[in-house]
């Protein structure tokens, strides 16, 4: 009786002493999973940003040239002492203040380090708004040449 007590024991011993390593071996794995999936999402959010950062470069090179063309045409209108022309600028220029209010939230974005879908909406609206500044001054070029 007592020789099959210690086998039981031994037996009882070897199992929970192999279930024990198969534990540690487990958690190791998982958290060394864990870790690469961190790791990955971390190198693949600083290369989305990278990208998203080169859009914000290249929206805010374009924003500039357009304000430049919108202050030359500015000093033109107001020659002109248009009426018509004056409030079709405060209104193509009101577009313009809007893109780079977009162009701020893109950049805020990037700064406070928002998820890359908020990131891309943002570059999204801003790519938009930016648009329709540069259709407000084609049509507002247009008024001009034609006055």
């Amino acid at each position: 009786m007592k020789r099959s007590r210690l086998n039981v024991f031994k037996a009882t011993s070897m199992t929970i002493s192999v279930l024990g390593v198969l534990m540690i071996i487990a958690t190791v794995i998982i958290l060394a999973y864990l870790g690469f999936q961190s790791l990955s999402s971390f190198i693949s959010s600083d290369v989305s940003s990278g990208s998203a950062n080169t859009e914000l470069a290249s929206l805010k090179t374009e924003a500039a040239t357009l304000n430049g063309e919108y202050d030359s045409l500015k000093i033109q209108i107001d020659q002109t002492n248009n009426e018509e022309l004056k409030t079709a600028y405060v209104n193509a220029d009101l577009e313009m203040v809007k893109a780079q209010s977009a162009i701020s939230d893109v950049e805020s974005a990037l700064e406070t380090n928002k998820p890359n879908d908020e990131v891309q909406r943002r570059l999204q609206i801003a790519k938009v708004q930016l648009q329709k500044a540069k259709i407000s001054y084609n049509d507002l070029q247009s008024q001009f040449s034609q006055s």
